[in-house]
């Protein structure tokens, strides 16, 4: 019942801490957290890019967005560390939601409780240190194809509809 509390913990910080992002007022949406033992599971939607940026050129507005994801995914890590003290490592996976579009994943990785250096500006640099794998071009994150994923889709609840899956594919 201990364990419980924590996860209830977790998303109480997470909501109270990550209510609104620096590019985006959005709140966070976790779609699911899984625990088991030492290990985690958690994927969440990226915010949307905000309102005001919609009157920004297209790359700076995808820019903010990208850079909010990053931001979000460093911010989840050290939550999730702190507030589940017996998690050693855990699998990230964010997906971007466009209107009337699949879901496409554009961050995944595995994060640790190893330290991640002190000290390095580029934001880019800390989250591929820390683990996560995500694709930038221009400074928009691109959708990860499937030989990207080097996974199964069985590791991909959100995917395992085939409905979601078919669409994905193609």
């Amino acid at each position: 019942m201990k364990g419980l509390w924590k996860i209830v913990d977790f998303f109480r910080a997470t909501r109270r801490r990550m209510r609104f992002g620096e590019f985006s007022r959005a709140p966070l949406r976790i779609l699911r957290l899984e625990v088991r033992g030492r290990t985690a599971e958690c994927e969440w939607l990226a915010r949307p890019p905000d309102v005001w940026d919609r009157a920004l050129p297209r790359h700076v507005g995808d820019s903010n967005h990208s850079v909010q994801a990053l931001q979000d995914a460093l911010k989840l890590r050290e939550l999730l560390l702190a507030e589940l003290p017996e998690i050693h490592s855990a699998v990230f996976r964010v997906f971007r939601q466009a209107p009337r579009e699949p879901p496409e994943l554009i961050i995944t990785g595995i994060v640790t409780r190893d330290k991640v250096r002190k000290g390095i500006s580029s934001l880019v640099m800390q989250a591929k240190l820390s683990g996560l794998r995500f694709s930038l071009d221009d400074g928009r994150l691109q959708a990860l194809r499937l030989e990207e994923r080097e996974t199964r889709w069985d590791n991909f609840p959100l995917l395992r509809n085939p409905w979601v899956r078919q669409l994905v594919e193609h």
